[in-house]
C-alpha cells in the first residue's frame, strides 16, 4: 500500500437523522472532511446486517448489506415515504447512541411501507440486480422470510422440512412468502444502489474505502443454512465444533465465539469457489479489504459444540497458502490487509511473509516494558498498517489513563514528552503513528478528537453497550480538519494529487519570488547605471570647470607678464 493515512469510523457512528448513521448527506459531508484533511482512506466495519448482540461480525449473511444504512431521506425524495412518517417514529432520545431495539421496531415498518409503494417488480434495474446476485440473494431472502414466518427463531428451531431444505418445503415457502422474499430483495437493492453512489462519490474525491471480511459466519445465517456442506456439521446439520480463542491473560476461560468451523477439505476440493465469490463481492463493495483473524487461516481453535467455555478446545490446521494462492491468482496481492493481531506463532509469521500482505501494528499494544514487542514504531518495516487502536480497543485517552505506572513511565521515556500535560498526550501517540515508517496509518476518529471511554465502539466478549457510539455533527470542526491536514502533510502522507498541488503551488511561489528578485535586481542595476552615468556627467562638468579655471589662470598670468614687460620697456 502507498504511504498514506485514513480515519476509522463505522457508518453507524455518523450523525445522520433518524437514529443511526447511514448513506445520508452526513456520509457525503464526512467524505468532504476527509478530503480537506488530506486523507486517503475511510475505514469502516462490515456492512452486513447485524443480528443478536448488534455486532456486524455476527450477521445473517456474509453477502447482504445492513438495511439500517438505507437513507430514509433519499426514500422521502423518491416519494415512497413522507417526512412526517419518518419524524413520527421514535428512534431513541440520545443522539450519541444507537438504540438497536427501537431501530428494529421502527425502521422495518417504514422500509416495508416504502417497498409497498415502490412498484419495484417493474424496475428493470431491480430485475437485473436480482439476476446478477442470485447466487446469494435467493437463499438470503428466503432465509429472512422464513425466519419471519417462525417469529425470528434460529433456523435450527424451524420445522424439519425447511430446516433441512427439502425441495417440496423450499417450493412451498417460496410461494407462501413471495412478497416477504421480494421485500428483502428490495432492501438489498436499495442498500447497494445507495452504497455504490456513495462509494463513487468517495472515489471521485480521492477517498478509498477499507472494509472488513470476517473470517467466520454466524451459525444462524443464510450461509450456514443454505450451504451446510461447507461447515463441520453432523448429519442433522448441527455443529460438531465451534470457533473461539483459548484461555489467556485476558480471559481465564478463553473466548467462546460459537461460529461454525469450516470443512476446509471441502473448500479445497472446490478450489475455494465460495471464498472467491466472497472476496469478489467484497472488492465490489470496498477498495481495500481487511481479512479478520488472519491467524485462523494458519491454525484455528476448535471447541466441542455444547461446551460452556473455551477451555477444552484444541488447535487444528487451516488452509494456509493453498487458499491465498488461489485468491492471489484470481485477484492479485494488492488491496488486502491481514489482521494479524494477538499471539503469533512462527507459522503465522511465515504465512504472512509468504502472502506478502501488510500486517497490522497497534500502538496500544506497544508500551509494556516487561516484554519484547514489535508494535513499537522503531521495529516497523514499511509493509504494514499502523493503528493507534482499533474498534475493539479503548480510545487513546481511556487507554492512557488506565496504564500502570511502569508502562506509563516507559511511554514517557520512549516519547520524551514528560512536559506534555496528561490530557494532551493522546495527540503525541497520534503523531507517533503518523510519523512511523508504516506505509499506511489509520486513526479512529475518537483518537483524533481526544474522546474518553464514552466513545469506545466495542468491548470484546461482552454483551450490551457495544456498537452504539455516534459522533456529534459539530465534532469534526474546521480547526480539527486543519490540524489533521497539518500532521498528514508533515508526515508525508498526503494523497499524490494533493502533494503535487502543493509542489506546484510551491514552484509557483518560488518562481514568483525569483521573478520578483530578478525584477528588483534589474531595478537596482538600472539605478546603479543611471547613478554611474549621472556621476560621469558630473565628473565631466567638474573637469571642464577645472580646465576652464586653469585656462583662466594661465591667461591671467600671461596678461600679467605682458604688462610687466611693457612697464619695463617704458
Amino acid at each position: 500500500m502507498k504511504r498514506a493515512s485514513g480515519i476509522l469510523l463505522p457508518i453507524a457512528s455518523l450523525p445522520s437523522k433518524y437514529g443511526i448513521g447511514c448513506f445520508s448527506k452526513e456520509a457525503y459531508d464526512f467524505i468532504d472532511r476527509l478530503k480537506e484533511a488530506g486523507q486517503s482512506y475511510w475505514q469502516i466495519l462490515p456492512l452486513s446486517p447485524t443480528s443478536y448482540g448488534d455486532s456486524p461480525y455476527q450477521s445473517f449473511s456474509s453477502f447482504a448489506g445492513n438495511p439500517y444504512f438505507i437513507d430514509l431521506e433519499a426514500l422521502i425524495e423518491e416519494g415512497v415515504l413522507t417526512k412526517e412518517e419518518c419524524d413520527a417514529c421514535d428512534f431513541g432520545d440520545d443522539p450519541r447512541k444507537v438504540d438497536y431495539g427501537k431501530m428494529y421496531e421502527q425502521r422495518f415498518p417504514l422500509l416495508h411501507l416504502a417497498y409497498e409503494r415502490s412498484n419495484i417488480a417493474q424496475n428493470p434495474d431491480f430485475v437485473r440486480f436480482v439476476r446478477e446476485n442470485a447466487f446469494w440473494l435467493e437463499d438470503y431472502a428466503l432465509f429472512m422470510a422464513v425466519k419471519k414466518r417462525f417469529d425470528g427463531a434460529a433456523w435450527e428451531e424451524w420445522a424439519e422440512d425447511i430446516r433441512k431444505r427439502w425441495s417440496n418445503a423450499l417450493d412451498y415457502y417460496r410461494r407462501e412468502c413471495y412478497f416477504d422474499i421480494e421485500f428483502y430483495k428490495y432492501l438489498q437493492f436499495k442498500f447497494q444502489e445507495q452504497w455504490m453512489k456513495l462509494k463513487a462519490y468517495a472515489n471521485d474525491n480521492g477517498i478509498e474505502f477499507i472494509g472488513d471480511i470476517p473470517i467466520y459466519v454466524a451459525f444462524d445465517s443464510a450461509d450456514a443454512w443454505a450451504r451446510p456442506e461447507m461447515f463441520q456439521f453432523d448429519a442433522d446439520s448441527r455443529p460438531t465444533a465451534v470457533a473461539g480463542c483459548p484461555p489467556d491473560a485476558f480471559s481465564a476461560t478463553g473466548q467462546l465465539w460459537g461460529n461454525p468451523l469450516y470443512k476446509w477439505d471441502y473448500h479445497s476440493q472446490t478450489n475455494f469457489q465460495w471464498w472467491c465469490q466472497r472476496l469478489e463481492h467484497c472488492f465490489r463493495l470496498y477498495d481495500v479489504v481487511r481479512i479478520d483473524h488472519f491467524r485462523g487461516f494458519d491454525e484455528y481453535y476448535s471447541i466441542p459444540y455444547g461446551a460452556e467455555t473455551a477451555e477444552n478446545g484444541h488447535w487444528e490446521k487451516g488452509p494456509g497458502m493453498e487458499l491465498f494462492r488461489v485468491l492471489q491468482n484470481r485477484f492479485g496481492k494488492e488491496g488486502i490487509i491481514a489482521e494479524d493481531l494477538g499471539f503469533l506463532t512462527d507459522t503465522v509469521v511465515k504465512l504472512l511473509e509468504d502472502s506478502g500482505y501488510p500486517g497490522m501494528k497497534v500502538l496500544e499494544f506497544a508500551f509494556d516494558p516487561r516484554e519484547e514487542t514489535d508494535y513499537l514504531p522503531h521495529s516497523y518495516d514499511r509493509n504494514c498498517v499502523v493503528y493507534t487502536g482499533t474498534h475493539d480497543n479503548e480510545t487513546l485517552v481511556q487507554w492512557y489513563k488506565g496504564l500502570d505506572e511502569e508502562s506509563k513511565a516507559f511511554a514517557l521515556e520512549y516519547m520524551n514528552n514528560a512536559g506534555t500535560p496528561d490530557e494532551e498526550k493522546y495527540w503525541d501517540f497520534v503523531r507517533l503513528a503518523m510519523m512511523s515508517s508504516a506505509n499506511t496509518c489509520i486513526t479512529p476518529l475518537q483518537d483524533y478528537l481526544g474522546l474518553d471511554k464514552e466513545a469506545r465502539i466495542n468491548k470484546p466478549s461482552t454483551l450490551g453497550g457495544n456498537w452504539e457510539w455516534r459522533m456529534d455533527a459539530d465534532m469534526l470542526s474546521e480547526e480539527m480538519v486543519e490540524k489533521i491536514y497539518r500532521i498528514t502533510r508533515i508526515s508525508s502522507r498526503l494523497p499524490e494529487a494533493e502533494a503535487n498541488r502543493l509542489k506546484e503551488e510551491q514552484a509557483k511561489r518560488l518562481k514568483a519570488a525569483l521573478e520578483e528578485k530578478e525584477r528588483l535586481e534589474a531595478l537596482e542595476e538600472k539605478a546603479a547605471a543611471k547613478a554611474e552615468e549621472a556621476g560621469a556627467e558630473e565628473a565631466g562638468k567638474e573637469k571642464s570647470a577645472a580646465e576652464a579655471e586653469e585656462a583662466g589662470k594661465g591667461k591671467a598670468a600671461a596678461e600679467t607678464g605682458e604688462s610687466s614687460k611693457e612697464k619695463a620697456a617704458r
